[in-house]
């Protein structure tokens, strides 16, 4: 298939004029090439999200951005959206950093199903970025930790084993 010999490397984004840049291999003629994708109808009030997706799915693209997450889009576009706005791109870059970051104190039983599922995929990629793989030179197999019981440990009601009925 067409898809397994283009090789996403780098993505970026070029101001002016407003584009998408891809930097891909393409194993089947041994090459490494460079794809401009202009970004059009493009404006400070878009949804990079709604951008990016429509990117991601655009026929004409679908099979050089395969191995580019839609996150990665998001933040080109949102970069975009930034110098539209006319942020500096150290602005844009922590406006977004600020976005992305994850608070653990937040309750994120109030968030509503598009905000919750936007840190889900933060906490995925998170995840995809620190996890270990079999073929990391790294890895090792059942790692055993001892934990010091120097503290009381604390026991919870949940916990303890009970034939109430509830």
């Amino acid at each position: 298939s067409p898809m397994m010999t283009l090789i996403a490397q780098k993505c970026g984004i070029c101001f002016q004029p407003p584009s998408i840049i891809l930097i891909y291999r393409d194993n089947s003629q041994d090459k490494t090439r460079q794809r401009i994708m202009p970004v059009r109808n493009f404006s400070k009030f878009s949804d990079c999200s709604r951008a990016a997706e429509q990117l991601k799915n655009n026929p004409r693209h679908k099979a050089y951005l395969e191995g580019v997450s839609q996150r990665q889009l998001q933040k080109l576009y949102s970069l975009l959206r930034g110098h539209l706005e006319g942020q500096s791109l150290a602005e844009s870059l922590e406006k977004f950093r600020q976005e992305e970051t994850i608070d653990p104190e937040e309750d994120m039983n109030k968030l509503d199903d598009k905000e919750l599922a936007k840190r889900k995929s933060i906490m995925d990629e998170l995840f995809e970025k620190n996890r270990k793989k079999k073929d990391d030179p790294d890895f090792i197999y059942n790692i055993e930790v001892e934990f010091p019981l120097d503290e009381q440990l604390e026991s919870c009601t949940w916990d303890i084993e009970s034939d109430e009925e509830v």
